[in-house]
């Protein structure tokens, strides 16, 4: 498939085809309906402002960890407990140079179902069913979080998870965050 491509190569030419899409992965797809020229501009967006090489590959299925994983960094784990640390980078903060609240979000959920992994048995799968997020202060860049969760409840149908975000020099609460899992057993045919 040839994409057009509507930029200039600094070079005073411009280039009206590309051999391979404007994407890194076979798997992603854009819509014929958008403006290659769209694809690209996001594409260079996200090659920008990556920190680092590791994120040039967003387009994995789940690229998100790859944001959060040279961030991230367990600290304890134990029945119905779970604590990490996560430092604020550029690539996971807001206009306003903050912790954005979709990688609150995305935090708060992958510890959530860490620490409901640690009680709820293996043969049953989780999903998430709610997730509320109180945002009370915020997380400047370069300040490390102190990331807990709790298993409030749990039964045989769901599961109750606490999150508490504090910056770590102050122990000052920024996030508060509460998870619903839902169980849904195997089948035993």
């Amino acid at each position: 498939m040839k994409w057009e491509k509507f930029r200039e190569t600094g070079t005073g030419t411009t280039d009206t085809t590309m051999p391979t899409p404007p994407v890194s992965s076979e798997a992603t797809t854009a819509s014929k309906e958008i403006d290659p020229n769209s694809v690209l501009m996001v594409a260079d967006f996200f090659k920008a402002i990556a920190p680092d090489s590791s994120v040039n590959d967003f387009t994995e299925s789940d690229s998100f960890s790859i944001l959060f994983q040279s961030n991230t960094k367990a600290l304890s784990i134990s029945r119905g407990r779970v604590s990490c640390s996560v430092i604020v980078t550029p690539s996971l903060s807001n206009f306003f140079n903050g912790l954005h609240g979709g990688a609150v979000a995305s935090i708060a959920e992958r510890v959530a179902m860490a620490c409901v992994k640690t009680v709820v048995c293996e043969d049953k799968h989780l999903f998430l069913g709610e997730l509320s997020t109180s945002y009370l202060s915020s997380a400047p860049i370069s300040s490390e979080l102190v990331v807990e969760a709790s298993v409030v409840r749990t039964g045989r149908n769901l599961s109750v998870v606490n999150v508490e975000f504090k910056i770590k020099e102050t122990m000052k609460v920024t996030y508060l965050s509460r998870a619903t899992f839902y169980h849904s057993p195997i089948s035993k045919l």
